[in-house]
Parts: structure tokens; C-alpha cells; sequence
């Protein structure tokens, strides 16, 4: 630490006396800072006493800065008057421009449907920035974010870190995916359900899925995969069903055209689809574009038929 913080120099000191230099007085600077006349004169003394000399003298009935006053007002005026700017002008940005990188998480869900439409609204509108992409979950998402410092993402979240901001996009439906040469006509109850073999989608390897977390039914569960971006290659030319959120049975239907999208015979909520970002990005100009890209992208993506 400096010698002269332990002289008692405040630096808000420093801002008065700048003040009461432009004033020229005592009341007209108590008026411009809301202060008391008594705390405006109270701080001028106990600059001085922390300087070393006098730096303001009466003349009539104001203030004439001495010598040493002049000098400190030289060098202590573009300082301040730089903090200030600093501390209140927004930081500048302009996409069109913009070179920033910025690392988004996304969960194999919202990747296939979200991160197309995304780079094409960046090319557009803001060609000269780049997104490193990393794949994010529910039981990755708070170490992503403490060790990879995530500046958004993009997924169903469960346990996020102290000051993470977060934002509910849609909520997911689940269906039921299946090849329509397949699977009978009619109306799938859950006897026919069950009567199907099944394709999940586990993380951790089980070949349960939510269906039997949730409503305790077990399927005959043929393949568990640990990612929704083949489901509908490996349904394709079979009888498999697969339940999955109504995105990741769009984005399938558009590549296979005899995959079809099926109600459910059950009730089962799907979670909410969320944005998170960290409260430190807050009012990052790049990080809150990317960000309104992203509620732009899904509201399209969610209005597109299947």
C-alpha cells in the first residue's frame, strides 16, 4: 500500500477540492456535490493536512487555488475525469465489427436445431466473431461453468453455480419418434407402447430412461445411446419407438421422410429448455447479443411446422 493512504489521503477528497476549484467557493461546490457547507470545508481541511500545504486562499469572498492548489488541480483533473468516464460509459460494440470469440454450451438436444440457424444469423450480422461450442448437460453444466467459463448455454439445467443467470426458453413435449412403415395405424395406447422395443438416450449408460424414472413402467429396451444425434438413423427402417423432446423429433423428421412424430399414451412433462449465463456477463455487449440471437433462433425454430 502507498505511504500517503495511511496520511488519510481519501481520494474522494481529491474530487471535492476539483469541484470547489471549479465553483469557486465552498457553498456553490456543496451544492453541485449534495453536501453540507461543514462537510465540504471539513474534507478541504483534511486534504491539506494530508498534503502538506494549502491549497485553496480567501479572496473576497472566494476561493483562489495557491500554487501547490494549482498544480494539484493539473494533475489530479484528467485522472479523475478519466475514472469517471470509465466508470460510467457503456463499453463499446459493434457486431458488424466484432472479433470477439465466445464459448457456448450446448446439450446434444439443442445442438442439431439451434446451432445452424445460429451461425447464420453470425454470418449476417456479425461475420467477424467466432463460437467455440461445447457440448454441455445436466450433470456437466456446473463444471463447465466453473472450469471451461462458459459465456452462455443452452440446455436443461438442474444444478447451476452461486450467480448464474437463467432463463426458461420453452418448455420441451416429449413424443414418441417412430418409422411409419413400422408401426400400425391407429392410435398408440400404452399396451402398444410396450409391445414396441425402445431406443433411450442415458448419459450414464443405463438403458433406463425418464419413462421408467417417472411413471415406473419398464420397456424392452433394445439400444441406450448417450447422445439424441442418431436417434433418427437408428429408428429409421425399424419398429423402434423413441421418446424424445418434440426438437430432437423435428430435426430427425426433416432428414428421414418416413419418420413421423407420435403422441404420447401417457402423461410426461418435459423439462424446461434454459439459457445461462454467468451474472458477471451480464451487461457484456457481445454476450448479451449472442444472447438475444439465441431467444431469436428458438422462437423461429419453435414456430417452424415439423
Amino acid at each position: 500500500m502507498h505511504e500517503n493512504y495511511g496520511r488519510d489521503l481519501d481520494l474522494n477528497l481529491l474530487r471535492v477540492f476539483v469541484v470547489v476549484a471549479d465553483a469557486g467557493s465552498v457553498t456553490g461546490a456543496a451544492s453541485r456535490l449534495y453536501l453540507t457547507q461543514p462537510a465540504v470545508s471539513a474534507a478541504l481541511k483534511r486534504l491539506q493536512r494530508a498534503v502538506g500545504a494549502p491549497l485553496l486562499a480567501r479572496r473576497g469572498r472566494g476561493l483562489e487555488l495557491t500554487e501547490r492548489g494549482q498544480r494539484l488541480l493539473q494533475s489530479a483533473r484528467p485522472h479523475l475525469d478519466g475514472l469517471v468516464t470509465a466508470a460510467l460509459s457503456q463499453p463499446a460494440f459493434d457486431a458488424a465489427t466484432s472479433t470477439r470469440s465466445l464459448r457456448l454450451g450446448l446439450s446434444d438436444s439443442a445442438e442439431a436445431w439451434m446451432l445452424p440457424p445460429l451461425l447464420h444469423e453470425l454470418g449476417t450480422r456479425a461475420p467477424g466473431m467466432q463460437l467455440v461450442v461445447l457440448p454441455v448437460q445436466f450433470r456437466t453444466l456446473r463444471t463447465a461453468f466453473e472450469s471451461q467459463r462458459l459465456d452462455v448455454a443452452v440446455t436443461v439445467a438442474d444444478d447451476v453455480p452461486a450467480g448464474t443467470r437463467r432463463e426458461s426458453l420453452f418448455q420441451a413435449r416429449f413424443v414418441v419418434l417412430a418409422d411409419s412403415r413400422y408401426v400400425k395405424r391407429g392410435k398408440l395406447t400404452l399396451e402398444r407402447y410396450l409391445e414396441h422395443s425402445h431406443v433411450v438416450v442415458s448419459y450414464n449408460g443405463d438403458t433406463r430412461g425418464i419413462v421408467e424414472d417417472v411413471l415406473g413402467v419398464q420397456r424392452r429396451v433394445r439400444c441406450s445411446v448417450a447422445s439424441f444425434a442418431s436417434l433418427g438413423e437408428i429408428v429409421t427402417g425399424t419398429d423402434l419407438l423413441a421418446t424424445v423432446p418434440d426438437t430432437v423429433a423435428r430435426q430427425a423428421i426433416r432428414r428421414h421422410r418416413h419418420l413421423r412424430m407420435l403422441p404420447k399414451p401417457f402423461g410426461l412433462r418435459g423439462a424446461p429448455m434454459e439459457m445461462l449465463w454467468s451474472a458477471t456477463l451480464e451487461d457484456d455487449p457481445a454476450c448479451a447479443f449472442l444472447r438475444e440471437l439465441i431467444r431469436e433462433v428458438t422462437k423461429t425454430a419453435r414456430q417452424k411446422p415439423s
